[in-house]
C-alpha cells in the first residue's frame, strides 16, 4: 500500500495499491497524477487523491524503479534488463530495449535535457537517449547500482551504490568519489537548485552532500567554487589569488565577458575583472536560480518564475515571456542571449524559436516566432554587429544547422542549412565567427554571414580541423576570441587555436577600414581570409574592394558583373544590383520600384524570365507593354515554341511589336536615368540588353 500524507504529516488517505511491496511511486511533474509499481509487476496511475486511474502494464516480474517522462505523458519502467517507455495513451506503442546485463534497479528521466539514467545489478550506470541509444556506460563498480537521479537543470547527476557516492557530468564521466559509511544508497533527491543532494542509506541514516569545486574558466582568469558559501578567482597573468565570501549558499555562477555574476539562495552578486571588492548586489525574488547566459551588455537570469534580463549594474532591463512559457525546464541549449536580443525555444512546440528585444522585453520584428520544419534542439545569437544584421542559428532533431535572421518585417523567411551531422555550436564573442563539432571534425565559419551574399562563397570561408587529437566525442564549450575551449570525454578541458587573421579582419570592417582590411589580406595571402572579404564588401556595397577580392580568388565572372554595376548612373539602380548579386531578387525589385525606377524592375525580370511579374508590373504601371511581348516573343521564337500563356496572348491581340520604337523608348528611359540628380557612368548595363533587342527585331 502507499500513504498520502498532507502537509502537517498527517496521513490523509492509505492505499492498497499492489499484491506484495510497492516497491517505487512517483508524482507526475504537474502534480495531478502518481505512478506506482510493486512487486507483482504491475504499473498504475493514480489520481492525485488516490483514485486509481488505470493499470499501464502488467509484467511477470517485479519492476523495480519508473521514472515520468519530461511531459508527464509517457512512462519508463524497468522490466527485469530491460527499460520501456509507454505512453500513457491506449493503443500506443512503447519502446523496449535490452539496457543491461543484469537486472536494472533505477532509472530517471530529466525533464530539461531529454535524457534517460539507468543502474543496474551489473554494476553499472549507464546514460540513454529517448530512442534507447547507448550515450554513456560506465566502468564495472565493486557493488550494484542501486540509486541513480538528475539535478533539475540535468547538468549533473549522482549515482549510489554500497558505501559510494558519485556525482557525475551529463556526458556520463565523474567530477568526485565519495566514500562514506552508508551501506547501499538506494535513493538520491536533489535540492531544487541543484547544489545539494540527500541519499536515502541502507543503515538507516540520511546523507546529505554539497556540491564544490565547480570551476570556470574565462580569458585570464579562473574562478573555483571552494565551499558552499566561498568562491575563489586566480587570475592565471600574476597567480593573484581573490577569495568571495557569500552569507548564503552559491547556487550558479557564470563568468565571462569581464564579469563574474553569482547567485545565491537570497541574492545575486555581480562582480566586474577590474574590481572584485565591491561588487553590485541586488535581493532575488525567487532563491532557486536555474540559468545564467551573459552577453557583453547585460545577462540573464532564469528561475522557476520567469526570465529577467539585467544590466552589469545589477538594473532590471526586461522580463520576457511568451504565453505558456515554462521556465524551469529551460537551458543553454534553448535560451541564447545577445547584446539586443533573447531567443527562447518553445517547450510545447520545439518547432517553434520566440525572439525578443533585450532592451523592452517585446517580441521583434512582425511579431511572429520563428517556426522551423522540424524540432529544433540548439540555438545561438551573434554576438556582434548591429541589431538589424542579427542571426540566430539552430540545430535540429536531424543534427542539421540552419541561420536565419532575426529582424523580419513582410518578407519570407529564409531559413539557409550550414552543414549536416552537428553535435554542437558556438559562435564566438568577439566576432560574428561560428565553431561547431561534426563528426571527428571541428568546423569554423569565418563569416557565416556569406550564405546571404553569395553561397559559392561559403565553403571557402570554411575552416576545418581534425578533432582526433582530442580524443573521442570531444565537446565543444566556447569559443573566445582566436581560442576554442573544449572538453574530452574524461571531462579535463584542452584549447586549440585558429588564424589570428579573420578576427583582425572583422575589426577592420566593424571600424570601415577598407584599405587595411585589403592590405591584410594582400599580406596573409590566403584563399579563405579573400573570401571573407569578398562577402563582406558585397554586403556593405562596397564595389572596389569586392572587386579586388573577387579577383583574388579568380571569381571573373563576378568581378565582370560589378565592373557592370560600377557603370550603372544611378544609385538606386546599383544597389539593386548588388541586391541581385545577392540572390535577392526581390528586394532587388522593390528598391527599384521605391525609386520609380519602373523600366529597370521590368528589364529585371526579363533577364531572370520571370514573364508574368514583368507583364504585371508593365500593365500595373501602364508602361513598356509592348517591350515585354516583344522580349517574350524573341525567346520564344529562339525555341520555335507558340505561345500559350493566356494572359500574353490576351494583350497581343491589341498591341502591335515594332522593335524600332521599343529600342527609342528604351533609350529614353536611359536618357531619364542621365539625367537623375544621382547620376553617374555614362552607360547602362540595360544597354546590352537593348541592343541585344535590335540584334533579335532584325
Amino acid at each position: 500500500k502507499f500513504h498520502l500524507i498532507g502537509r502537517s504529516g498527517r496521513i490523509e488517505k492509505s492505499v492498497e495499491a499492489h499484491k506484495g511491496a510497492v516497491l517505487c511511486g512517483r508524482w507526475s511533474y504537474d502534480g495531478t497524477a502518481l505512478v506506482t509499481a510493486g512487486e507483482d509487476g504491475q504499473v498504475k496511475i493514480w489520481s492525485r487523491s488516490g483514485m486509481l486511474r488505470s493499470t499501464l502494464t502488467q509484467n511477470s516480474i517485479p519492476v523495480y524503479n519508473v521514472s515520468w517522462g519530461p511531459d508527464s505523458d509517457q512512462v519508463l519502467f524497468t522490466n527485469g534488463r530491460q527499460l520501456v517507455i509507454k505512453p500513457l495513451q491506449a493503443n500506443a506503442k512503447p519502446i523496449m530495449w535490452k539496457a543491461h546485463d543484469g537486472i536494472v534497479l533505477c532509472v530517471d528521466w530529466n525533464t530539461v535535457n531529454n535524457l534517460i539514467l539507468s543502474g543496474a545489478e551489473d554494476k553499472r550506470y549507464k546514460v540513454w537517449d529517448t530512442y534507447g541509444r547507448q550515450l554513456y556506460c560506465s566502468s564495472s563498480h565493486e557493488y550494484p547500482i542501486t540509486a541513480v537521479s538528475w539535478t533539475p537543470g540535468g547538468e549533473l547527476f549522482g549515482v549510489g551504490s554500497f558505501n559510494t557516492l558519485r556525482l557525475c557530468d551529463r556526458s556520463g564521466w565523474s567530477y568526485a568519489l565519495e566514500k562514506p559509511n552508508t551501506g547501499s544508497i538506494f535513493h538520491l533527491a536533489w535540492s531544487s537548485d541543484g547544489t545539494q543532494v540527500a541519499g536515502a542509506c541502507g543503515n538507516g541514516h540520511v546523507i546529505f552532500a554539497n556540491v564544490i569545486d565547480s570551476r570556470l574558466e574565462w580569458k585570464n582568469y579562473e574562478a573555483t567554487v571552494t565551499g558552499s558559501k566561498q568562491i575563489q578567482v586566480r587570475n592565471v597573468m600574476n597567480d593573484a589569488l581573490e577569495k568571495l565570501d557569500f552569507r548564503d549558499r552559491v547556487i550558479k555562477v557564470a563568468l565571462g565577458y569581464g564579469h563574474l555574476v553569482v547567485a545565491t539562495s537570497s541574492q545575486c552578486y555581480i562582480y566586474s575583472t577590474k574590481n572584485w571588492n565591491t561588487p553590485m548586489i541586488f535581493d532575488l525574488k525567487e532563491g532557486s536560480v536555474t540559468l545564467i547566459k551573459q552577453a557583453e551588455k547585460h545577462f540573464l537570469l532564469v528561475d522557476g518564475t520567469g526570465v529577467y534580463v539585467f544590466s552589469y549594474d545589477g538594473r532590471l532591463v526586461c522580463s520576457p515571456r511568451y504565453q505558456g512559457m515554462k521556465a524551469d525546464i529551460l537551458n543553454h541549449q534553448t535560451i541564447a542571449l545577445s547584446n539586443d536580443t533573447v531567443a527562447i525555444r518553445d517547450k510545447s512546440d520545439e518547432k517553434v524559436v520566440y525572439v525578443f528585444d533585450a532592451q523592452t522585453g517585446k517580441t521583434m520584428g512582425d511579431g511572429k516566432p520563428i517556426t522551423h520544419k522540424v524540432e529544433v534542439m540548439d540555438i545561438g545569437l551573434d554576438q556582434c554587429g548591429i541589431t538589424a544584421e542579427r542571426r540566430i542559428t539552430m540545430i535540429d532533431k536531424n543534427r542539421d544547422l540552419f541561420i536565419t535572421s532575426v529582424r523580419l518585417f513582410g518578407a519570407e523567411r529564409k531559413i539557409i542549412k550550414l552543414a549536416n551531422m552537428i553535435q554542437a555550436h558556438v559562435w564566438n564573442d568577439e566576432t560574428n565567427m561560428l565553431s561547431a563539432m561534426t563528426d571527428g571534425k571541428i568546423l569554423v565559419w569565418y563569416y557565416p554571414n556569406a550564405v546571404y551574399v553569395d553561397k559559392d562563397l561559403l565553403p571557402k570561408t570554411l575552416y576545418e580541423k581534425d578533432s582526433s587529437e582530442f580524443g573521442k566525442n570531444p565537446q565543444l564549450v566556447d569559443f573566445v576570441g582566436s581560442h576554442l575551449i573544449l572538453r574530452r570525454a574524461e571531462g579535463s578541458l584542452v584549447s586549440t587555436s585558429i588564424s589570428p587573421y579573420p578576427s583582425v579582419l572583422h575589426s577592420h570592417i566593424m571600424a570601415s577600414r577598407w584599405d587595411d582590411a585589403v592590405r591584410l589580406c594582400r599580406f596573409v595571402k590566403e584563399n579563405n581570409l579573400w573570401a571573407c572579404l569578398a562577402a563582406m564588401a558585397t554586403y556593405a556595397k562596397d564595389l572596389n574592394t569586392a572587386e579586388v577580392a573577387y579577383a583574388a580568388i579568380q571569381e571573373a565572372d563576378k568581378v565582370q558583373f560589378i565592373l557592370n554595376i560600377k557603370e550603372i548612373p544611378v544609385k538606386e539602380a546599383r544597389n539593386a544590383e548588388m541586391a541581385l548579386l545577392c540572390g535577392n531578387q526581390q528586394d532587388a525589385e522593390a528598391i527599384l520600384l521605391q525609386a520609380g525606377l519602373t523600366f529597370r524592375a521590368i528589364m529585371l525580370n526579363l533577364q531572370l524570365y520571370n514573364w508574368d511579374r514583368a507583364l504585371e508590373l508593365a500593365v500595373k504601371h501602364k508602361t513598356h507593354v509592348d517591350t515585354v511581348l516583344a522580349f517574350r516573343q524573341r525567346f520564344l521564337g529562339r525555341f520555335d515554341k507558340p505561345e500559350t500563356n493566356k494572359r500574353f496572348l490576351q494583350y497581343k491581340e491589341g498591341i502591335e511589336i515594332n522593335w524600332e520604337n521599343i529600342n527609342n523608348k528604351i533609350e529614353m528611359e536611359h536618357q531619364k536615368e542621365r539625367e537623375r540628380p544621382s547620376g553617374g557612368g555614362e552607360t547602362s548595363a540595360l544597354r546590352t540588353q537593348a541592343g541585344r533587342g535590335r540584334g533579335g527585331a532584325s
